[in-house]
């Protein structure tokens, strides 16, 4: 069962704050070994707070003092269909541990976010995860084939997997994104893959930034699909290790020939905008430490009093991304000092630009007020760009002041399905930019 001082996630001003003293909330653990135990407590009429590896990081994972958390990590069965390729796997499946799995019969679900190590499988259907892989698999909506959930009332609407089906709209994925506050996600339908034959993974360097999104861009509009395609600005680069210009980094997978004439065709394109080959060892560096911002390391970089760091993903597409990246990245730096960025999760429309931002206060409330003004800025730009405000990790309360703005007339759909699902908000109060916000 798990702690009950540990039942937040990793949002980082959630770390500052008991860094600074704030105590945890007191709350009831409960870990259900099954769909009707979950039914059950939810009959309870208490508030709940559904609960994976706690590995979010906008603070969506929030109990207050008497709320029960559900524990989700008793839902643990999984069930390999390799004849159809998919997998029926429990809300509380480790991400990891269910790819290692796979991989033991020759399969992949393609889906590797960073919090991989952490994360479980209702994490990442709640969450509407994607992953590194993604230019190639999609995200975790492309993955999902069906979906078992317990509503508030304590009924339950289980999975039933087709290839596709035209009977209605496509229900279940309500609640990929919804952070637990529309049901509680028991277990999901995935589709999985064969494992690649052939994996061809390099990097280039490339002097202007302006230079490497063409070539990106290019790429992902030569309908070319890499396994990995990702850019790094000057300042991510040297990061990474190169001493001047711009990293870009691609990997092709498939049967070999496929994924020679993929490679071969990436190659090309970086060719032709004047990047210098660096061969597999940019590869080889990336796929070692994919996985590297861990629970831990994340906890050790915020361990100093006075510290903050954190992470904003936006999107938009190609024609507004250089704007939209230079004006977060001058707010950024002028609220935190050091910013990092990369663009990744390419489309044939726009890309992911991934900010990492940090910095040092004198103290605990300057700290957390230029947390804030970071924060404040990045998602006024983006907005004021028409930039979504969240790729990929989605709203919590960091992103709760915006998101009713993001949505637009949305908003008003959006709030009547969640009170028709949750009349009295039982579910999770804090996701989804709901009441409870800092």
């Amino acid at each position: 069962m798990a702690d009950a001082a540990r039942v937040r996630d990793l949002w980082p001003l959630a770390l500052m704050r008991a860094r600074a003293g704030e105590p945890p909330p007191e709350v009831e653990v409960a870990r259900p070994a099954s769909h009707e135990e979950v039914a059950a407590l939810l009959r309870s009429g208490r508030r709940v707070v559904p609960m994976g590896g706690a590995s979010g990081v906008c603070g969506a994972l929030a109990p207050e003092a008497g709320d029960l958390v559900l524990d989700l990590g008793g839902l643990d069965r999984v069930e390999i269909d390799g004849a159809n390729l998919l997998v029926r796997a429990g809300a509380g499946v480790n991400g990891l541990d269910l790819e290692r799995r796979l991989h033991e019969r020759g399969l992949t679900l393609g889906h590797f976010p960073s919090s991989l190590p952490d994360a479980t499988v209702g994490g990442l259907v709640s969450t509407r995860s994607t992953g590194q892989e993604s230019t190639r698999h999609g995200g975790v909506e492309d993955l999902l084939v069906g979906l078992t959930v317990a509503l508030e009332d304590g009924t339950i609407a289980e999975a039933r997997p087709h290839p596709r089906t035209a009977a209605g709209p496509p229900l279940h994925l309500l609640f990929a994104g919804a952070e637990g506050t529309l049901g509680v996600v028991l277990e999901a339908v995935l589709r999985v893959r064969r494992r690649p034959e052939a994996v061809i993974g390099g990097g280039w360097r490339l002097a202007r930034l302006e230079a490497g999104l063409a070539v990106v861009r290019e790429v992902m509009q030569r309908d070319l699909r890499p396994l990995v395609l990702r850019l790094y600005d000057p300042a991510d680069s040297a990061f990474q290790g190169l001493d001047a210009g711009c990293l870009l980094v691609a990997a092709a997978a498939g049967p070999r020939a496929v994924a020679e004439a993929e490679a071969g065709a990436v190659s090309e394109v970086a060719a032709g905008a004047g990047a210098e080959p660096l061969g597999e060892a940019p590869w080889e560096h990336w796929l070692a430490h994919r996985f590297d911002l861990s629970a831990d390391r994340l906890r050790r970089y915020l361990a100093p009093p006075g510290a903050f760091l954190d992470t904003i993903e936006l999107a938009t597409v190609w024609t507004g991304l250089p704007a939209l990246y230079e004006d977060v990245r001058a707010h950024l730096a002028a609220a935190a000092g050091i910013v990092l960025c990369h663009f990744s999760h390419p489309s044939a429309q726009g890309c992911c630009a991934y900010f990492t931002f940090a910095g040092s206060a004198p103290d605990e409330a300057a700290a957390e007020v230029s947390y804030l003004s970071a924060w404040r800025g990045a998602m006024e730009i983006a907005l004021r760009h028409g930039a979504t405000i969240s790729h990929h990790h989605g709203v919590g309360q960091v992103r709760a002041p915006w998101i009713r703005a993001e949505l637009g007339g949305w908003w008003h759909v959006w709030s009547r399905v969640r009170r028709a699902l949750d009349p009295h908000t039982t579910l999770n109060a804090a996701g989804m930019g709901g009441e409870r916000q800092s």
